[in-house]
């Protein structure tokens, strides 16, 4: 008898919660199906200027993004955080027409080029942005990453 009471009443709650509209817990939700929140950011300036700008990311855990990455310079740069591509989820990386899927540790951008990467955190901290090319980080190509809750 209690357990025919302890189902009914399992199965009036479930049909409620679904009624109400409350969300589904985060680990049963797609998060790949998101639509991305875009951001921006340049490596150099058109100027030659050796600098990120902005010079800090912000992002949030769970949320899909797309990082659209542009070089306006006439020297070519790097985006290099490899912690911080630890601690991100990679959908795509799309430049040209063409995907790169999997996990990205350095990207390369020639002078004019544009990239978008689509990524969802989830691991919160800073994280070091540099341009690994001699001389570039110390001329203050240097950033941050952060990752929050």
């Amino acid at each position: 008898m209690w357990s025919w009471v302890y189902r009914s009443l399992l199965v009036g709650v479930c049909l409620l919660t679904l009624w109400v509209g409350v969300p589904a817990p985060a680990a049963a939700r797609d998060l790949s199906k998101q639509a991305p929140q875009d951001q921006f950011i340049q490596l150099g300036t058109a100027d030659s200027q050796l600098v990120f700008v902005p010079k800090e990311l912000s992002f949030h855990n769970g949320v899909l993004y797309r990082l659209h990455l542009s070089n306006p310079s006439q020297l070519k740069h790097y985006f290099t955080a490899k912690d911080f591509a630890d601690a991100v989820w990679t959908r795509k990386l799309e430049v040209a027409g063409v995907e790169i899927k999997g996990q990205i540790r350095e990207i390369e951008l020639k002078p004019g080029a544009a990239v978008e990467w689509q990524f969802i955190p989830l691991k919160s901290g800073v994280y070091s942005l540099i341009c690994t090319i001699p001389g570039h980080a110390e001329a203050g190509m240097l950033g941050r990453i952060i990752i929050g809750d």
